[in-house]
């Protein structure tokens, strides 16, 4: 069984609907490739740690729910989309995606799971950095800060606002 790690830790949406805090995660922090996860991330892979059942308080709002299969679901922002868990409902824990976190750091992956799904180029992640943000997007850098509406990462009273 993967260890309990007593810790505080809080997370969220991008827009600041769903706000959660644990107190505590699992020893699996880890990154998903199989298919099912690509479609829920939108992405190549999906980045998720099991948080026990106990341990995990939704602040503000709750998770809209997908049943991915007979056996999970996928928690979601309903509001601005974002992907914040994998409940399989069997299981004495739920996977937060660690994005999700607001220092996702703190929790990275130790493991790589579904590699049947598992892009070539993953293998080995020949990729090269190309610069920070503020580097690449230059020109639309000020613009995006002044019309921000993306929550901060930390705990907030009232949102927006």
């Amino acid at each position: 069984m993967t260890g309990r790690i007593e810790t505080e830790a809080s997370g969220g949406c991008q827009c600041g609907a769903v706000r959660w805090h644990v107190s505590a995660v699992l020893d699996s922090s880890h990154i998903c490739h199989c298919r099912m996860c690509q479609k829920a991330a939108g992405n190549f892979f999906i980045a998720l740690i099991g948080v026990p059942r106990d341990a995990i308080a939704w602040t503000r709002g709750t998770p809209a729910w997908f049943a991915s299969s007979d056996k999970a679901s996928r928690g979601f922002c309903a509001t601005c989309g974002t992907p914040l868990a994998y409940d399989y409902a069997e299981s004495r824990h739920i996977n937060l995606t660690t994005g999700s976190f607001d220092e996702p750091a703190r929790f990275a992956p130790k493991v790589q799971f579904g590699l049947e799904g598992r892009l070539p180029v993953f293998a080995d992640l020949p990729l090269e950095a190309e610069g920070t943000t503020e580097e690449t997007m230059s020109d639309l850098v000020d613009a995006i800060r002044a019309s921000n509406h993306q929550h901060p990462d930390h705990d907030t009273a009232n949102w927006p606002g």
